[in-house]
């Protein structure tokens, strides 16, 4: 492992101070390293705040930020954060207008909030929470529960924190985050694996010629191994299966997002987006809109989430609406 780092001890305070630092005009630290809006929005508006390990970066903190979340809540690396950090964040945030608390579909995650939950149903605090589950390798659709949360909390932040931002209610927040994230499938292969930044050790091995398609998002096993394909035919293999799982129909429209997890260059992906749209033409659906870049990283991976979304009006308006974050910029 060759990474420049000082006291694994020290990783993720040192860490958080430099992303801060190079993002002083959206972003600053407040109690125990919570990353929250340098300029807050008014009380009057929606907060909107998650959690999740460090190691990911530029999530989840980087999608702090005008039209998206309010305050991120990040734990040490590939590890949630404990409760007593994430109900410090619901009661920073806590408003008459509410909190949208967004969690992701990892085991860590899942048992912190549903503590912190408990915590603030007790405070009184005015929290809802949405649990991302997109992830269509470790479960059918009609058990969500069994999918893991990916790259598919960024569109559901998008959306919700648009929506935030127009004074929209708290229950319509949370309507529109449940309908991008019900309408939303990943898919992730992966050809190389990454180490832990602390330990040094392997997250997953790959021989020189296979990669797995269905990794996770910490090295969990995928749906199974195969020969190393082209970018074609890798769009070939796993664009069907996302049409599938969410049964999209000729004249649908769908928002495409290409997340390189480490290692992936950009025109990797760009060259899969290509195949993406053609095959997405022959099949007479419409890629109304696209993304591409490196949002949810895993260290050094190699790799890429392909994520797809039935999109309607309301939800193009909402993606398309101005946000200003690390991570993304409209």
């Amino acid at each position: 492992m060759k990474k420049f780092l000082n006291k694994p001890v020290n990783l993720v305070a040192e860490l958080l101070e430099g992303f801060v630092l190079a993002n002083a005009d959206k972003l600053k630290l407040a109690g125990t390293n919570l990353v929250v809006r340098t300029n807050p929005k008014s009380k009057n508006k929606v907060a909107l705040v998650t959690l999740g390990g460090s190691g990911h970066e530029p999530a989840l903190s980087g999608f702090v930020g005008y039209g998206m979340l309010d305050i991120s809540v990040p734990g040490e690396i590939f590890a949630a954060p404990g409760p007593p950090r994430v109900i410090e964040a619901l009661r920073l945030a806590n408003r008459p207008a509410g909190v949208l608390f967004v969690v992701l579909n990892h085991a860590g995650d899942v048992m912190t909030a549903n503590i912190v939950m408990e915590m603030a149903k007790k405070e009184g605090l005015n929290v809802k929470q949405i649990l991302t589950h997109e992830d269509i390798s470790t479960g059918p659709r009609d058990n969500p529960d069994e999918r893991r949360g990916l790259v598919g909390a960024l569109p559901v932040i998008k959306v919700a924190g648009a929506a935030a931002e127009q004074r929209r209610s708290l229950d319509d927040c949370l309507a529109i985050a449940t309908r991008m994230e019900a309408n939303s499938a990943t898919l992730a292969v992966a050809v190389s694996g990454a180490t832990h930044p602390c330990t040094g050790e392997p997250i997953a091995t790959f021989a020189d010629d296979e990669m797995v398609v269905g990794m996770g998002q910490h090295g969990e096993a995928g749906t199974g191994s195969q020969k190393l394909a082209s970018a074609d035919k890798t769009a070939e293999i796993m664009l069907p299966m996302l049409l599938d799982d969410l049964k999209i129909k000729p004249g649908e429209q769908v928002l495409a997002l290409l997340n390189g997890v480490g290692s992936t260059t950009l025109m990797e992906l760009y060259l899969v987006l290509r195949r993406i749209n053609q095959l997405l033409a022959e099949k007479k659906i419409s890629l109304a809109r696209s993304l591409v870049g490196q949002f949810l990283t895993v260290q050094e991976m190699g790799g890429f989430q392909m994520f797809i979304a039935r999109m309607d009006p309301e939800l193009l308006r909402l993606w398309d609406a101005p946000c200003n974050t690390p991570a993304l910029t409209k």
